[in-house]
Protein backbone atom coordinates (compact mmCIF):
# COMPACT_ATOMS: atom_id res chain seq x y z
CA UNK A 1 0.00 0.00 0.00
CA UNK A 2 1.45 3.26 -1.21
CA UNK A 3 0.31 5.97 1.13
CA UNK A 4 -2.58 7.13 2.16
CA UNK A 5 -3.77 10.91 3.74
CA UNK A 6 -7.21 11.08 4.62
CA UNK A 7 -9.29 14.05 6.69
CA UNK A 8 -12.55 14.11 8.50
CA UNK A 9 -13.78 17.20 9.82
CA UNK A 10 -16.75 18.33 11.86
CA UNK A 11 -17.80 19.99 14.65
CA UNK A 12 -16.95 19.71 17.80
CA UNK A 13 -19.53 17.31 19.93
CA UNK A 14 -20.22 15.38 16.85
CA UNK A 15 -18.06 12.47 17.45
CA UNK A 16 -16.85 11.54 13.99
CA UNK A 17 -13.07 12.29 14.54
CA UNK A 18 -13.11 8.87 16.51
CA UNK A 19 -12.64 7.11 12.78
CA UNK A 20 -9.21 9.04 12.82
CA UNK A 21 -8.10 7.11 16.12
CA UNK A 22 -9.49 3.63 14.46
CA UNK A 23 -7.88 3.42 11.43
CA UNK A 24 -4.39 4.49 12.96
CA UNK A 25 -4.66 2.19 15.84
CA UNK A 26 -5.55 -0.68 12.31
CA UNK A 27 -2.96 0.42 10.29
CA UNK A 28 -0.20 0.32 13.36
CA UNK A 29 -1.62 -3.33 14.21
CA UNK A 30 -1.67 -4.74 10.60
CA UNK A 31 2.08 -3.84 10.71
CA UNK A 32 2.20 -0.54 9.23
CA UNK A 33 2.28 3.11 10.49
CA UNK A 34 -0.80 5.57 11.28
CA UNK A 35 -0.66 8.80 12.50
CA UNK A 36 -4.28 10.88 13.74
CA UNK A 37 -3.65 14.44 14.30
CA UNK A 38 -6.57 16.25 15.67
CA UNK A 39 -7.42 20.20 15.79
CA UNK A 40 -10.09 21.87 17.23
CA UNK A 41 -10.79 25.98 17.08
CA UNK A 42 -11.13 27.70 19.98
CA UNK A 43 -14.81 27.16 20.62
CA UNK A 44 -14.82 23.19 22.00
CA UNK A 45 -18.69 23.00 21.79
CA UNK A 46 -19.61 23.56 17.74
CA UNK A 47 -16.48 24.67 16.80
CA UNK A 48 -14.68 23.29 13.72
CA UNK A 49 -12.56 20.27 13.84
CA UNK A 50 -10.28 18.30 11.88
CA UNK A 51 -8.70 15.37 11.83
CA UNK A 52 -6.09 14.20 9.26
CA UNK A 53 -5.03 10.64 9.44
CA UNK A 54 -1.94 9.16 7.49
CA UNK A 55 -1.72 5.41 6.83
CA UNK A 56 2.32 3.90 5.51
CA UNK A 57 3.87 1.06 5.38
CA UNK A 58 6.78 3.43 6.06
CA UNK A 59 7.51 5.44 8.80
CA UNK A 60 5.54 8.99 8.88
CA UNK A 61 7.88 12.05 9.98
CA UNK A 62 5.82 14.37 10.25
CA UNK A 63 2.42 14.28 11.46
CA UNK A 64 0.14 16.68 9.86
CA UNK A 65 -1.18 16.11 6.55
CA UNK A 66 0.21 18.42 4.05
CA UNK A 67 -2.11 20.40 2.31
CA UNK A 68 -2.78 19.38 -1.91
CA UNK A 69 -1.40 15.65 -0.95
CA UNK A 70 -4.93 14.72 0.96
CA UNK A 71 -6.81 12.00 -0.97
CA UNK A 72 -10.19 11.98 0.64
CA UNK A 73 -12.30 14.30 3.08
CA UNK A 74 -15.16 13.17 4.70
CA UNK A 75 -17.34 16.30 6.19
CA UNK A 76 -20.39 16.63 8.09
CA UNK A 77 -20.50 19.95 9.25
CA UNK A 78 -20.51 23.29 6.45
CA UNK A 79 -17.89 25.31 9.04
CA UNK A 80 -15.32 22.63 8.85
CA UNK A 81 -15.94 21.99 5.07
CA UNK A 82 -15.54 25.34 4.02
CA UNK A 83 -12.09 26.01 6.44
CA UNK A 84 -10.54 22.75 5.13
CA UNK A 85 -11.48 21.71 1.90
CA UNK A 86 -8.70 23.14 0.31
CA UNK A 87 -6.39 20.43 1.55
CA UNK A 88 -7.84 17.87 -0.78
CA UNK A 89 -5.91 16.96 -3.54
CA UNK A 90 -7.81 18.27 -6.36
CA UNK A 91 -9.54 15.24 -8.21
CA UNK A 92 -10.13 13.98 -5.10
CA UNK A 93 -13.04 12.35 -3.00
CA UNK A 94 -14.60 14.58 -0.49
CA UNK A 95 -18.01 12.85 1.18
CA UNK A 96 -20.88 15.06 2.71
CA UNK A 97 -23.48 15.21 4.90
CA UNK A 98 -25.85 16.63 2.32
CA UNK A 99 -28.11 18.05 4.90
CA UNK A 100 -25.32 20.13 6.43
CA UNK A 101 -22.36 21.00 4.34
CA UNK A 102 -23.03 22.86 0.61
CA UNK A 103 -20.59 22.81 -1.72
CA UNK A 104 -20.57 25.63 -4.26
CA UNK A 105 -20.46 24.57 -7.96
CA UNK A 106 -16.57 25.32 -8.68
CA UNK A 107 -16.11 22.61 -5.58
CA UNK A 108 -18.18 20.09 -7.30
CA UNK A 109 -15.96 21.20 -10.89
CA UNK A 110 -12.42 20.56 -8.59
CA UNK A 111 -13.16 17.21 -6.49
CA UNK A 112 -15.17 14.07 -6.71
CA UNK A 113 -18.08 15.06 -4.03
CA UNK A 114 -20.41 12.24 -3.15
CA UNK A 115 -23.47 13.12 -0.91
CA UNK A 116 -24.07 10.65 1.72
CA UNK A 117 -26.93 11.52 4.74
CA UNK A 118 -24.47 10.27 7.01
CA UNK A 119 -26.42 11.31 10.40
CA UNK A 120 -29.52 10.66 8.71
CA UNK A 121 -28.04 6.73 8.32
CA UNK A 122 -26.69 6.62 12.44
CA UNK A 123 -30.00 8.53 13.68
CA UNK A 124 -32.99 6.78 11.53
CA UNK A 125 -31.04 3.78 10.12
CA UNK A 126 -29.10 2.52 12.81
CA UNK A 127 -31.22 4.00 15.49
CA UNK A 128 -27.73 5.45 17.56
CA UNK A 129 -26.92 9.10 16.44
CA UNK A 130 -23.07 8.37 17.91
CA UNK A 131 -22.72 6.02 15.91
CA UNK A 132 -22.16 8.20 12.88
CA UNK A 133 -18.12 7.81 13.77
CA UNK A 134 -18.86 4.15 12.53
CA UNK A 135 -21.05 4.60 9.59
CA UNK A 136 -18.03 7.26 8.73
CA UNK A 137 -15.44 4.64 8.82
CA UNK A 138 -17.13 2.38 6.86
CA UNK A 139 -17.53 4.72 3.97
CA UNK A 140 -14.16 6.18 4.46
CA UNK A 141 -12.14 2.58 4.19
CA UNK A 142 -14.89 1.68 1.19
CA UNK A 143 -13.90 4.49 -0.65
CA UNK A 144 -9.88 4.34 -0.30
CA UNK A 145 -9.66 0.58 0.82
CA UNK A 146 -6.81 1.64 3.24
CA UNK A 147 -7.09 -1.72 5.62
CA UNK A 148 -8.41 -4.61 5.49
CA UNK A 149 -12.27 -4.50 6.39
CA UNK A 150 -11.96 -7.94 9.12
CA UNK A 151 -9.12 -5.70 10.83
CA UNK A 152 -10.94 -2.54 10.77
CA UNK A 153 -13.95 -3.70 12.45
CA UNK A 154 -11.93 -5.75 15.22
CA UNK A 155 -9.89 -2.07 15.96
CA UNK A 156 -13.31 -0.34 16.30
CA UNK A 157 -14.77 -3.03 18.07
CA UNK A 158 -12.41 -2.74 20.40
CA UNK A 159 -12.53 0.84 21.15
CA UNK A 160 -16.00 0.74 21.80
CA UNK A 161 -18.59 -0.95 24.87
CA UNK A 162 -19.42 -4.34 24.38
CA UNK A 163 -23.04 -3.62 24.76
CA UNK A 164 -22.65 -1.62 21.70
CA UNK A 165 -20.84 -3.68 19.39
CA UNK A 166 -24.05 -5.01 17.64
CA UNK A 167 -25.38 -1.66 16.96
CA UNK A 168 -21.40 -0.49 15.27
CA UNK A 169 -21.31 -3.74 13.34
CA UNK A 170 -24.77 -2.66 11.78
CA UNK A 171 -23.35 1.16 11.34
CA UNK A 172 -20.27 -0.50 9.42
CA UNK A 173 -22.26 -2.76 7.16
CA UNK A 174 -24.79 0.41 6.74
CA UNK A 175 -22.16 3.37 5.72
CA UNK A 176 -20.10 0.12 3.32
CA UNK A 177 -23.54 -0.29 1.62
CA UNK A 178 -24.33 3.44 1.18
CA UNK A 179 -20.59 4.04 0.00
CA UNK A 180 -21.36 1.33 -2.77
CA UNK A 181 -24.44 2.56 -3.45
CA UNK A 182 -22.47 6.49 -3.79
CA UNK A 183 -20.04 4.43 -6.46
CA UNK A 184 -17.71 2.84 -4.07
CA UNK A 185 -15.85 0.17 -5.98
CA UNK A 186 -16.02 -3.17 -3.72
Amino acid sequence: MSKIVMRFTGVGGQGVLLAGEIFAAAKIKAGGFGVKTATYTSQVRGGATVVDIQLDDNEIFYPYAIDGEIDFMLSVADKSYQLFKNGVREGGTIVIEPNLVYPSDEDRKKWNIVEIPIITIAKEEVGNVITQSVVALAIANTYTKALDEQLLIDTMLSKVPAKVHEVNKVAYELGKKYALEAGATA
